[in-house]
């Protein structure tokens, strides 16, 4: 089964509800909708074929809910090499039918199987090999391993025609089935982790059942294939690659990790000796590989192993800007954070505004003003192997929690927090939507400015507005007034009327993407507190800053990019 999340792709509103109940049990999936046609979906669209194709070709699992006849035609150009396509179904507008198209080698037929389970239907599977045998051998379960896809084809087609078969090592899916086992058969499947030079007659799985235990960062891909090379070992047994908290955050582990297509994952108390945690990843049963080395060990384990429910996962904390609240200003990226996180911190009001991308995750609120102690709890979170989002309205960076996140780091350190991933994925900000929404105020060089005097005096704040209103900068203002800071906007405008004429354009954005949005453009003289509060940002002009009366009644406002000699 690929390990690429599936897209789900839809061209009308009717079926989104159909797609919704596809991602419950492919929550990783993205929903791409046709713009115009379709609301509350991932990512809107306008071309369907170049999306698909875009999609196609990078290995994106699709799943049409359209006629069949539409993908074929659309992907046909594309298809080429059945070993490299990734599974394609086309799924009736009412869930009636699941048809897998594309894929027979990528797991198309176990896909087609979980969506036909939860919409209640049969899939309709026709693979011979699947049908008669209730199998499938070209797409072995989740922990194997087919070596020798290559001589498949030939082996299933003697199978079909009467052939025998014996299996040398277990496996239930393929003990359990309906394949025709004979000790006495001619043909042989062989499940092993050992290396196979000779596949006559013979399809090879390997088991995902050895566990690479790495104690010390200096330990290389080239140390580790040579070891798995001189105990003839098959790389692609490699289940997972384990090693103490303590080196979570070295790069080499999770190139490692990487090479071998598997997961890296840490042990946080126990024995830190490579042996202890090859056995403990192994499991009671598993058995050690001997080694020349004392910073690396391998143990087998009997089954395959799960490598998500050993130790931990290296923590991740991505700290996202969600735009000022409308979902269309949200970035793919973000959604595709908000999806894969595990837990969301940050304000309430900020973790509505994320909607339906909530959906399953562990919220963790706290008032808008514990910006300290919501970044410790993200990082203490993230500390237990959670993949946690801080979630910001506009841009993190930005009077937001990124800087919150980074002092905490910066000021409080914790052993346990160096191991963690952290990223930051930008948003548009507060005064990037109001420019938007009025014109191009920004269009020069202009400049941000706090006036909450919370975290730094209004005596630093007052001179940087002298400052940059001396310098002709347009003025982003955030924090203007709140219920119990009024004054501190009045000054602000008394300070600006030294620099700038009365009559330079303000614009007031409020609610920005919100319900509620309003934009308003006032002169400098007209600024006072009571057309303002903590939901608005204020831009103030520049010297060369200019309004146009558009015939329709609106006022665009907007900065020349060139400055007036």
């Amino acid at each position: 089964m690929t390990k690429v999340a599936p897209a789900v792709v839809v061209l009308g509103q009717n079926s989104v509800a159909i797609a919704r109940t596809i991602i419950s049990v492919l929550p990783e999936a993205t929903l791409y909708g046709l713009a115009g046609r379709t609301s509350g979906v991932d990512v809107s669209f306008t071309n369907f074929g170049e999306t698909l194709r875009e999609l196609f070709a990078t290995g994106t699992p699709l799943i049409g809910i359209c006629a069949a006849g539409i993908l074929i035609r659309t992907l046909a150009p594309l298809i080429c090499d059945k070993r490299q396509e990734p599974p394609v179904l086309a799924v009736a507008e009412d869930g009636s039918a699941v048809v897998p198209l594309l894929g027979g080698l990528s797991g198309v037929n176990d896909l087609a199987r979980r969506i036909a389970e939860v919409l209640d239907v049969k899939a309709a599977i026709t693979t011979t090999g699947d049908i008669r045998f209730r199998t499938a051998l070209l797409s072995p379960p989740s922990g194997y391993h087919l070596a020798n896809p290559d001589d498949a084809k030939t082996f299933i087609s003697d199978l079909l025609a009467g052939a025998q078969v014996k299996l040398e090592g277990t496996a239930l899916w393929l003990s359990n089935s309906q394949l025709p086992i004979d000790t006495q058969g001619e043909l042989t499947i062989q499940v092993t982790e050992r290396l196979v030079h000779s596949t006559a007659n013979c399809l090879v799985y390997h088991p995902k059942t050895i566990a690479i235990a790495i104690t010390h960062p200096s330990v290389n891909l080239t140390t580790v294939q040579q070891i798995l090379a001189d105990a003839e070992l098959a790389p692609a047994s490699v289940a997972g690659i384990f090693a103490p908290i303590s080196i979570a955050a070295n790069p080499s582990i999770h190139a490692i990790a990487n090479a071998f297509g598997v997961v890296s994952r840490f042990f946080t108390q126990g024995d830190s000796a490579a042996q202890a945690i090859a056995l403990a990843a192994a499991g009671s049963s598993g058995k050690l590989i001997a080694t020349a080395s004392t910073e690396i060990s391998l143990a087998i384990a009997p089954e395959p192993i799960d490598p998500n429910i050993i130790g931990q996962a290296r923590g991740k904390l991505a700290i996202i800007g969600t735009g000022p609240g409308s979902a269309s200003w949200m970035s793919p990226e973000v959604k595709e954070i908000l999806k894969a996180a595990t837990d969301l911190v940050g304000y309430k009001t900020y973790l509505d505004l994320v909607g339906a991308l909530a959906d399953g995750k562990q919220r963790h609120e706290s008032d808008n003003r514990e910006e300290i102690a919501r970044a410790t709890m993200a990082l203490d979170l993230a500390a237990t192997g959670k993949y946690v989002a801080v979630v910001s309205s506009g841009d993190p960076g930005i009077y937001a929690m990124a800087a919150a996140v980074f002092e905490v780091l910066d000021r409080h350190p914790q052993p346990e927090w160096d191991s963690i991933e952290i990223y930051v994925a930008p948003g548009i900000s507060a005064m990037q939507a109001a420019a938007a929404a009025v014109g191009a105020p920004l269009g020069h060089d202009f400049c941000a400015i706090s006036l909450s005097d919370i975290l730094k005096p209004w005596s630093i704040i007052e001179q940087r507005i002298a400052v940059a209103a001396a310098a002709d900068f347009a003025i982003a203002f955030y924090n203007p007034v709140s219920k119990d800071r009024t004054w501190q906007l009045a000054a602000t405008r008394d300070i600006l009327l030294r620099y700038r004429s009365p009559e330079t354009p303000v614009v007031l954005g409020r609610n920005l993407g919100r319900p509620g949005q309003t934009v308003k453009v006032i002169t400098l003289d007209q600024l006072t507190p009571d057309v303002a509060d903590m939901r608005t940002v204020i831009i103030v002009g520049s010297s060369q800053t200019k309004t146009l009366q558009r015939s329709d009644g609106s006022i665009s406002v907007y900065t020349p990019r060139r400055y007036a000699k």
